[in-house]
């Protein structure tokens, strides 16, 4: 059992405690949106409330009628069976064991007009492409004959080496009519990177591009590609999508693959048990080999219908894009979108060029009423002082999703002054071991200054101290007590679930326990401080780094940052490091590095200010965006980079010498 000897300094805490930036929908406005319909459907099963937490309470009292009521709702096609949960026991809870469904018949299923748009896609490759809900369905069925042919049966794995891509969605849901298992690598991944993902699953078939165009520079994957079929030896087939002007050798050709197949192939759905492998995500992977997640073809229905059509409010007709790639969870949320008849945008390559303002331009263009992106985006926007809704027609913009990483109190005062006032801002948290949230904003519920809304329906997730006791207004470790249908099924290859016992298990014995510190207010907000295995033990008195990372990245002479501290045995405070990506055109002289310290002595605390403050030439962070706080405090300490990260899994892996040159000047 790993102990917890602290937690972070709540003091700056209060401080972003903020109003309300938009009200809770009410009257007609909640009437119209998922979530205040499906509130309409409980009452006249005689099931009434009187407010959110009223209903988040039953959500996670209830679990069996909750999850149940959700089937029915949203008409889930197959069988729910006879049993929803039998034992609430984490891990091994056992949802639906008698129910058979298919994920991607849910999205297939008939939707009042097939030629509405299914999938729009942007590239800097190739020229726009769209899709009707008609077209996709054709495409999937053919895709499916043609894996067939290839011998891809249920229980095999599909794996995709793609950017984001309608042809991704179109294998992805193909695999999944057949009862076989998806996972799929971007190809800006290096080779070492997907094989220690891919490798892990022995894939029958690998579906690739040998290449893509980021910005306006060609980007050739074809060595990549060839190491990564070197080294998958259960790859019996390769499909090449012909990209641009990169075409993949011997291999079959995508295009003339499903051309090939017959007409009279029938587009048809194994039904498959409601635990049965949909697809695999990944972990980071900066230690060791990545952990093999794998989600639930009913887990992932279930939650992902409960995401989009109550709490992001994503409508039939809709239009819903992320800014993600094929290797972040966000990818798989956006596709299920189509479960409730939207549209999807979906596009690769350098989502920054020509300029900052390319999302916001493809928001306008397309339409786009749900728009997902990273606090990290909306920062560099804001420090350019950028005014998207001035520039641009958002006027179809609804919703503005944000996740990955803490959005900052200053963020909500830009968003809601540059953007149209009735736009509702959710910003959320959650992972890869979900693919969802446990943190979510809803209609139903204010946007407070600086806050996540609430807790998400069916997320028995709050707060508790370093005796499994619940807390509220101090800083805890962010924890969920009752199992969801969407947690992972297993880890692959994870014989007797000990590396998945160890991962969220190990603290609070049939608790999950996520990672993050976090603080839940009486009204049941939060506020997260950052992830608890990177906190900064100050002298006893714990820190957490989102509040430096708030701070110091709103600076306009700060790109980017890193914080570490490194411990004294003896007990004293050790060393406070702040490690600075300048913006260009500033230089790190004794003048900044005063500023800085006095910025942070002044907003935070004398007991933030960092011993050492260093210029580095770059953050380096793991292929999905996260910091690598704790590798890069390990090598401060003495490992050697090698043996705590995969040059592959990282970005930017040489400019870890100039942290060890920095640090080294301290001793």
């Amino acid at each position: 059992m790993t102990t917890i000897t602290g937690r972070p300094e709540p003091a700056a805490i209060a401080a972003n405690a903020g109003a309300v930036m938009r009200p809770a929908f009410a009257g007609q406005e909640l009437a119209e949106t998922g979530l205040g319909k499906y509130v309409a459907w409980l009452a006249t099963r005689g099931r009434r409330f009187d407010s959110y937490l009223d209903l988040w309470a039953w959500s996670v009292e209830d679990l069996e009628d909750f999850w149940s009521s959700l089937w029915e709702y949203f008409d889930v096609p197959g069988s729910p069976g006879t049993c929803v949960l039998p034992d609430r026991e984490m891990p091994g809870a056992s949802w639906f064991p008698t129910a058979r469904l298919n994920y991607a018949e849910c999205v297939l299923r008939a939707v009042d007009d097939p030629d509405r748009p299914a999938i729009l896609g942007r590239s800097q490759t190739r020229e726009p492409v769209e899709l009707t809900f008609g077209d996709l369905a054709e495409q999937v069925r053919r895709a499916r004959a043609a894996f067939q042919a290839l011998g891809v049966r249920k229980g095999d794995r599909v794996a995709g080496y793609l950017p984001n891509v309608p042809e991704a969605v179109v294998a992805m849901l193909a695999t999944a009519s057949l009862g076989a298992t998806w996972a799929c690598c971007p190809p800006e991944f290096g080779a070492r990177s997907v094989v220690d993902r891919l490798a892990q699953l022995e894939p029958k078939i690998l579906i690739a591009v040998s290449g893509y165009t980021y910005g306006s520079k060609a980007v050739d994957r074809t060595s990549e590609l060839q190491t990564i079929r070197a080294a998958l030896p259960t790859v019996t087939d390769v499909v090449g999508l012909s990209y641009g002007i990169h075409e993949v050798a011997d291999a079959h050709d995508w295009t003339a693959l499903l051309a090939a197949q017959s007409a009279d192939a029938p587009l048809e759905f194994e039904p498959v048990s409601f635990d049965h492998p949909l697809w695999t995500l990944f972990s980071s992977g900066t230690t060791g080999l990545p952990k093999a997640v794998v989600h639930s073809h009913g887990g992932i229905t279930l939650e992902h219908l409960k995401l989009h059509g109550l709490h992001l409010d994503t409508r039939a007709g809709d239009r819903v894009m992320l800014m993600t790639t094929t290797g972040w969870t966000v990818w798989n949320c956006m596709v299920s979108a189509l479960m409730v008849g939207a549209t999807i945008v979906v596009s690769d390559g350098n989502p920054l060029h020509p300029d900052l303002e390319e999302p916001w331009r493809t928001v306008a263009e397309t339409g786009v009423t749900m728009f997902g992106t990273s606090p990290g985006y909306l920062m560099a926007c804001r420090k350019e002082a950028m005014r998207p809704g001035d520039r641009f027609d958002l006027s179809a913009l609804r919703t503005l999703g944000v996740t990955g990483a803490v959005l900052p109190p200053e963020a909500y005062d830009w968003l809601y002054d540059v953007l149209p006032a009735d736009v509702y801002l959710n910003s959320m948290s959650g992972g890869t071991d979900i693919c969802s949230n446990f943190i979510s904003g809803s209609p139903w519920v204010p946007v407070y200054r600086g806050e996540l809304s609430g807790p998400a329906l069916g997320s028995d997730v709050t707060a508790f101290d370093d005796d499994g006791l619940e807390v509220t207004g101090v800083v805890g470790e962010l924890v969920v007590r009752s199992p969801m249908p969407s947690m992972p099924v297993a880890f692959w290859n994870d014989n007797g679930m000990e590396r998945y016992r160890a991962a969220y298990f190990d603290t609070y014995p049939g608790i999950w326990r996520h990672g993050d510190w976090v603080t839940v207010s009486e009204r049941r907000s939060f506020v997260i401080q950052g992830r608890s295995d990177a906190t900064l033990n100050r002298g006893g008195v714990r820190l957490g780094t989102a509040e430096f990372y708030n701070l110091v990245e709103s600076l306009p002479e700060v790109q980017d940052s890193l914080v570490v501290h490194l411990e004294d045995a003896a007990g004293g405070p050790g060393e406070l490091m702040l490690f600075v990506q300048l913006a260009p055109g500033h230089e790190m002289g004794a003048d900044t590095v005063n500023a800085l310290r006095g910025v942070i002595r002044k907003e935070l605390s004398p007991r933030h200010v960092p011993d050492l403050v260093a210029a580095v030439p770059a953050v380096p962070r793991t292929l999905t965006g996260k910091k690598l706080e704790t590798p890069i405090k390990k090598i401060l300490a003495g490992a050697k980079p090698d043996q705590v990260v995969s040059r592959g899994s990282i970005t930017d892996y040489d400019a870890i010498e100039a942290y060890i040159r920095a640090a080294s000047k301290t001793v």
